[in-house]
């Protein structure tokens, strides 16, 4: 099953550095195979330098796509992570 989610990035640091760490972290909780995309551009959501390649900033939409039978939880726990903005004030 492929399931797909568009997001934005509401934190001030956007998925650089601690944030990235996290979203990372979340993402290889899960056995579906998980891909970031921004402008045209993918990185696999469990490779920290892929992840901070993409230059996600604040206000950036991002569309996560996951395959796999844990698709849709892996991509609910990362919008609820997005949501609360990794916990940022």
């Amino acid at each position: 099953m492929v399931v797909e989610k568009v997001v934005t990035i509401t934190n001030r640091t956007g998925l650089h550095a601690r944030p990235a760490a996290l979203f990372v972290k979340a993402a290889s909780g899960f056995k579906s195979s998980i891909r970031v995309i921004l402008d045209g551009r993918e990185a696999d959501a469990k490779s920290i330098l892929g992840v901070m390649a993409l230059g996600v900033r604040q206000n950036s939409q991002i569309r996560l796509r996951a395959e796999g039978e844990d698709a849709e939880n892996a991509l609910e726990t990362l919008r609820a992570l997005i949501a609360g903005g990794f916990g940022e004030s």
